[in-house]
């Protein structure tokens, strides 16, 4: 259980940097030279970048490895978990001094030397093998352990995908090099969810009490959706590149059905708004509540940039940031802060209760403020690259200069108040 509790604090201080180094990097907007500030942006786009990723990712295997544990089922090889601790504090060290030290050596998102990638590998082959090794036995799993196998497998073989750019035969052709690289930055989003959302289904259930939700046929048939589009719908990362056509018409058609799981959730949510009577004083369950709103924004948005032609108009704009964004700290971390709070601080006083409550509106009115600033700007953007205009770039920078300091603005609010709730939640995890 110990190993458990340090990936999770592991995960949170990740988180926490990771907040640092994008409020630092959002700084740079105001820059006029690229390497001015404390650190150039050059440095603090890969360290923000590589905090948050390593964070979600570390912070969804110790909750998943935690609900294992509180169902009993971890009884076969749970030393294990330490060398897989080990190997994660491997591959981080190496990662960071990397970046500090100027070391470049990977591609986009995982910028840092490919060496420092085999930790990693090795820690997910490790935590598998524990996984199959103890869940083979059970019989009639629930749809969270088919999520958390289905992100576990296909996390490690797109993984490996990501370096086949260090064989000459894909070096050599440039269209399948992007190809892969693009495909990879889609795919790997999906089996990390695969995760994160098998979380929330685990709170959920443990949270309503209602095991059998967990069972239920169109559960599973949201959850295979969901793997289809994981497997398939990632051509919409590459609309731009010269492939074969039939990617591309493949991968639209992937991507709208997930309008079933959009047409879904608005089903729910009348009913969702009569149990939030019953749960809401639950501190867990807001995050999950806040989650289900975010999914259904980001979602929407996601969707409508699957379409081609909206596609063309977003590509390389701040609306792309802003999707990012809203999946990252909107879902994902408000499924981790969910799952953290229902581990690691189940009571609280009256207080903290007041205090945290308006930590978790700040976080949410400011993330909301923020994606609405990216999101202007990027529509401002994508205008001035598809139509003709004597505006020159330079110019249109200096157009944006109030949406700018709105997203600074409002991104050091976002960044107090989820600096506060990391930080709390770090404090108590060394408590327990």
């Amino acid at each position: 259980m110990k190993s458990i509790y340090w990936l999770l604090r592991i995960a949170l201080f990740l988180l926490l940097m990771g907040l640092l180094w994008g409020h630092l990097a959002s700084e740079s907007y105001r820059m006029k030279e690229a390497a001015s500030g404390i650190l150039p942006f050059s440095v603090l786009r890969p360290l923000h970048v590589s905090s948050v990723y390593f964070g979600i990712i570390i912070s969804g295997l110790a909750l998943m490895l935690w609900g294992l544990y509180r169902e009993h089922l971890l009884k076969q090889h749970l030393s294990w978990l330490k060398v897989h601790l080990f190997l994660w504090i491997i591959a981080l060290t190496g990662v960071f001094i990397s970046y500090f030290s100027g070391n470049f050596g990977g591609r986009e998102y995982w910028e840092f030397p490919p060496i420092w990638s085999i930790p990693i590998i090795l820690s997910y082959v490790l935590l598998l093998w524990i996984y199959i090794r103890n869940l083979t036995p059970v019989k009639s799993w629930p749809v969270y352990y088919w999520m958390w196998l289905s992100g576990l497998v296909f996390f490690l073989f797109v993984f490996l995908e990501n370096y086949l750019w260090l064989f000459p035969f894909f070096q050599q052709d440039l269209v399948t090099d992007i190809t892969i690289q693009w495909k990879v930055n889609g795919s790997i989003v999906g089996a990390v969810n695969q995760i994160i959302y098998g979380v929330a289904m685990y709170l959920m259930v443990k949270i309503s009490g209602d095991d059998a939700f967990a069972r239920k046929p169109i559960v599973f048939a949201l959850f295979f959706l969901g793997l289809f589009n994981l497997m398939f719908n990632w051509g919409h990362h590459i609309y731009l590149v010269p492939t074969d056509r039939s990617i591309h018409h493949i991968s639209y058609v992937v991507s709208m059905s997930e309008w079933i799981i959009l047409i879904r959730i608005f089903y729910l949510f009348k009913r969702q708004l009569k149990e939030q009577k019953t749960f809401y004083a639950l501190f867990p369950y807001r995050f999950l509540m806040a989650a289900d709103y975010w999914v259904m924004l980001n979602l929407f948005l996601a969707l409508l940039m699957s379409i081609p032609i909206i596609n063309l108009f977003t590509h390389g704009t701040h609306i792309t940031v802003a999707h990012a964004m809203g999946t990252t700290i909107g879902i994902n971390s408000m499924i981790i802060l969910a799952g953290a709070f229902y581990l690691i601080v189940p009571k609280m006083s009256k207080l903290s209760s007041q205090i945290l409550n308006t930590l978790f509106w700040g976080v949410q009115a400011s993330l909301l403020l923020m994606l609405s600033f990216l999101i202007t700007m990027g529509i401002i953007k994508g205008k001035w690259q598809i139509t003709p205009s004597e505006l020159t770039f330079s110019k249109l920078q200096d157009s944006l200069q109030p949406y700018i300091y709105g997203f600074i603005a409002s991104g050091t609010v976002l960044f107090i108040t989820m600096a506060l709730l990391l930080g709390y939640l770090l404090f108590k995890s060394f408590r327990k």
